[in-house]
């Protein structure tokens, strides 16, 4: 039974894009007095990793380390909580959060289709594309926690591309992309070069 308390919250130290090899903190907290966390990961019926809540300053929380990171780890998870009087009851769960290792295959290039300095209000569109066929491409923004997506395409030239359309301007930021393949969708390549985008002017 879930759901009678509300969800508890799911974060990855140091980041959810990892490369082989390392080490992951999945801290789930709340303000709920839980005793315990769980922590599952989809498409596994094993049962769920459980550690004690710590409880500081008005806040419960454990921190559940994963790794050494390889492809068997990578995958989407939650966490729950249980209090003391009713442990069989379980949170409602979590956000899900996407553990994905990089790093694994060439990197595709990142370009703004009307280079990299546009004017305030102007529509951008930054295109990912490679020689490799990924089927998907992926688009982090630093300090933003969640990638864009869109599938690849095959273009005239014989690379596969995807074309972000980021709408007007209205701040800069600096972008990476990744690609991966439809079987191993938390397997991603090496991240593109970084682009910075610039805004000047007023609209």
């Amino acid at each position: 039974h879930e759901g009678v308390h509300r969800k508890p919250s799911l974060l990855a130290h140091p980041g959810p894009l990892l490369k082989s090899g390392e080490t992951v903190i999945l801290q789930c907290w709340s303000d709920v007095m839980f005793e315990h966390f769980f922590l599952h990961r989809d498409g596994i019926s094993e049962d769920p990793s459980r550690l004690v809540g710590q409880i500081h300053d008005g806040v419960s929380k454990a921190n559940f380390s994963i790794g050494p990171l390889m492809p068997v780890l990578a995958g989407t998870y939650r966490c729950y909580g249980s209090v003391p009087h009713s442990p069989y009851q379980l949170s409602a769960p979590s956000d899900p959060l996407d553990i994905v290792i990089t790093g694994l295959y060439e990197k595709p290039s990142l370009s703004a289709q009307l280079g990299p300095t546009v004017l305030a209000g102007e529509n951008v569109t930054l295109s990912c594309s490679s020689r490799s066929s990924y089927d998907m491409y992926h688009l982090s923004r630093e300090g933003e926690a969640h990638e864009r997506r869109l599938p690849a395409g095959p273009k005239v030239n014989g690379t596969f591309q995807a074309d972000f359309p980021l709408g007007p301007a209205t701040h800069g930021g600096t972008y990476r992309c990744f690609g991966s393949f439809h079987d191993s969708p938390y397997e991603w390549s090496k991240s593109s070069d970084p682009l910075l985008v610039s805004v000047t002017g007023n609209p």
